[in-house]
């Protein structure tokens, strides 16, 4: 069975990184825990490179003071999942966060993606 990832890309103020990966250490702990076999967040750098049309700026309408943010999840199959989001989502601490999310929603894209090469 071919594995399956979750992607996320979006944009976040500069000064809200620190909040967004507090946020995400979080969100890391939670999908370990129930069983994603990876979790990765990783923050843009290397946001033009030569010869692309589209880039991630252009893509997610970065404003000055924002950088991109790529996310992803890895998990045995869709099933799987599907299983290990349903235990995260019923997790009580899924419940407590109270503080404004530190990016904006309306800006982040996913979408669950299968596998098809793989080392």
């Amino acid at each position: 069975m071919a594995r399956y990832v979750d992607g996320f890309v979006l944009a976040v103020q500069k000064k809200k990184l620190p909040a967004y990966v507090r946020m995400a250490r979080e969100g890391k702990r939670l999908w370990m825990k129930y069983g994603a076999i990876d979790y990765k967040e990783c923050i843009g750098d290397d946001m033009r490179p030569k010869g692309m049309i589209l880039n991630f700026p252009k893509l997610l309408r970065l404003k000055r003071g924002e950088v991109a943010v790529f996310s992803f999840i890895v998990y045995k199959s869709r099933k799987h999942r599907d299983q290990v989001t349903a235990k995260v989502m019923k997790d009580p601490s899924m419940s407590n966060f109270t503080g404004a999310m530190p990016f904006e929603m309306k800006r982040m894209a996913m979408g669950g993606f299968t596998v098809a090469v793989e080392k």
